[in-house]
């Protein structure tokens, strides 16, 4: 097992965003949660990243080890856990090439840093064609090519996606994934959260469904499209 978190609580201000949840990402596997806003999913990436501090009792281990030994910035450089947050968040006054280069700020494998960018390029073609231009002058769909292509270059035995479809039109959206599932044929574990939950259950293997901070279904993601109470809630059906 590659990432298994278990009893992970988290509150704001006295108010409990996560109220004990347990879930595992096999090695290479693609996982979602799905749910709707605020059920929690976003507050479950920034725990695993150490954004966020968690309750007494919560447990989350990564390849066996625990992760709260790290700190945020060891979270990625040592144990290769990225973060693909949602709102993008790049250096929007900083060019392409220097918003993919500050992701390698801590490793030190040159070659292995240039067959990273040039395998970037080719999944994102289009950053490319865009390498010195600002990142906040780019589209939306550009932007988020360069989130991922960023987490690609910092160290990607997992990647945790925070809504990447978010504002993309259905063609960019589709061409994400299928950057996104190149990425996992790769080796790259995948852990996704996303509110377009038909297109997170196509993509996962597996998913889980979260409200108001509660577990309340988990499966495979065949068997959560066909479950009637999923397909009232998120799938328009």
């Amino acid at each position: 097992m590659l990432l298994s978190v278990k009893n992970l609580r988290v509150s704001y201000d006295k108010i409990r965003a996560l109220h004990g949840f347990d879930f595992h990402v096999n090695e290479g596997e693609i996982v979602c949660i799905i749910g709707a806003n605020g059920a929690g999913k976003s507050t479950t990436l920034r725990a695993i990243s150490q954004l966020v501090p968690v309750e007494q009792g919560s447990t989350i281990e990564f390849m066996g080890e625990n992760l709260f030994k790290y700190t945020a910035d060891k979270v990625v450089s040592q144990l290769g856990i990225s973060h693909v947050p949602e709102g993008r968040r790049i250096f929007g006054n900083l060019t392409v090439m220097e918003n993919l280069k500050l992701a390698t700020f801590s490793r030190k494998d040159s070659d292995g840093i240039h067959r990273d960018m040039a395998r970037v390029f080719e999944i994102f073609p289009r950053l490319d064609e865009r390498k010195q231009q600002k990142a906040g002058t780019m589209s939306g769909g550009e932007q988020q090519m360069l989130a991922v292509g960023r987490a690609f270059m910092s160290g990607r035995r997992i990647m945790l996606l925070d809504e990447p479809s978010m504002g993309l039109a259905p063609l960019l959206m589709q061409g994400m994934f299928d950057a996104l599932r190149q990425i996992n044929e790769e080796g790259t574990a995948i852990l996704l959260v996303e509110q377009n939950a038909r297109m997170a259950l196509k993509f996962a293997q597996r998913g889980y469904v979260l409200e108001t901070g509660n577990l309340v279904l988990e499966g495979k993601s065949s068997d959560l499209m066909g479950n009637p109470e999923v397909k009232k809630a998120y799938l328009g059906g």
